[in-house]
């Protein structure tokens, strides 16, 4: 069984094993959630400042028989349905191991360097890296479950924001251009966030009316880091400063409405939002993708519907092979996406062979993929 608990970080002692993940304001992870605590650890918590963590005791409680759902065996029959009807996934972007790493070290440059000399130059370079990757195989989708996991370990929160974001703007007919400014839009969004207290960041809990009023300036600190810089245009820096604002006026760090909002922020909010459920914060879990996917879908009060709907219509949840477990405890294999249905793909069911068109079939309109 396992026990999650908060520990002040001046009662920490070697051996414990942290149950979230520690970042530094250029969102680069310090310590991962999951390691084992030792003296250097202990002290590192302590000089950035941060009162306390989670701490977790006992073993992860595993369900074995889904790790077994790949080497299931599945009548040669089932096999062989699953072949016929499986229609290929939208082109999904994909970046190698050398553009990764890339990328990686270019986004610990921006935010550790904002008055570099070099700093518009580094962004554009990464951006180049996005672009290429999206025109080479002419992508149209992402694999959110991919995005999810780079952003965990490999890469940064804005180079999920930046690629997301790009694939809406092409699908939607923006300029090639457009298509590159919303990158470099989405790559610097959180780049206020160098400003704010590893305190703050780290905190995990929820934040004091006072902490959470300092949090909510990082979109102007981040414009105001880059207001004076020639070589990036006007919507980029809009984009920054406005991807936390709402339709409805009712976000920060002005309260501007629909009518005020630039398209690009308009874009970048409904994607943050999405990649900041599924991420792993100090202060708790990452929602599933579903989940998520589920919440963004609620909230027509505040994003943009046509942003919301360009999002949904370039995101794959589950991927064309892999393998999913159906509300009435059966595993399938999806063999078809709906780009008007993400949450409900056509599989087929390895025991039984039956299938399952969750979008248009009326006979499984109570099963959903869990």
């Amino acid at each position: 069984m396992v026990r999650r608990y908060f520990v002040p970080t001046r009662l920490l002692e070697c051996g414990m094993r942290i149950d979230q993940s520690i970042i530094d304001s250029t969102n680069r992870i310090l310590i991962a959630r999951g390691t084992e605590l030792d003296e250097y650890l202990i002290g590192s918590l302590r000089k950035l400042g941060i009162s306390g963590i989670y701490i977790r005791e006992g073993e992860e409680n595993i369900d074995k028989s889904l790790l077994m759902a790949e080497n299931e065996p599945v009548a040669p029959a089932t096999l062989e349905k699953i072949e016929k009807l499986k229609v290929a996934d939208r082109t999904k972007v994909q970046l190698d191991e050398s553009v990764r790493a890339r990328v990686a070290e270019g986004i610990s440059f921006l935010y550790s360097n904002t008055s570099s000399p070099d700093f518009t130059t580094a962004t554009k370079s990464i951006a180049d890296d996005l672009m290429k990757a999206i025109n080479e195989n002419d992508a149209l989708a992402v694999d959110i479950n991919v995005l999810k996991v780079s952003d965990e370990y490999t890469f940064k929160h804005s180079v999920d924001v930046a690629t997301m974001s790009m694939i809406i703007a092409k699908k939607k007919g923006l300029s090639r251009q457009e298509v590159y400014d919303i990158g470099v839009s989405g790559l610097l969004h959180d780049i206020g966030k160098s400003k704010i207290p590893n305190e703050i960041l780290n905190k995990p809990g929820k934040l004091t009316e006072e902490e959470f009023a300092v949090m909510k300036q990082h979109p102007a600190y981040g414009y105001q880091i880059l207001k004076d810089n020639e070589g990036l245009s006007d919507m980029i820096k809009l984009g920054v400063l406005q991807h936390h604002e709402k339709i409805n006026g009712k976000g920060y760090p002005m309260g501007v409405d629909a009518s005020r909002l630039s398209p690009f922020a308009k874009i970048i909010s409904v994607v943050d939002i999405y990649d900041a459920l599924v991420t792993e914060r100090p202060y708790k879990h990452g929602f599933s993708p579903r989940d998520a996917v589920e919440m963004i879908m609620a909230m027509t009060l505040e994003l943009d519907m046509d942003a919301l709907m360009g999002f949904l219509g370039s995101v794959i949840l589950y991927p064309v092979g892999s393998t999913v477990v159906l509300s009435n405890g059966e595993r399938a294999r999806v063999v078809e996406n709906f780009e008007e249905a993400i949450l409900r793909p056509k599989v087929v069911g390895l025991k039984t062979g039956r299938v399952y068109d969750l979008a248009r079939d009326l006979s499984c309109a109570n099963i959903i993929v869990q």
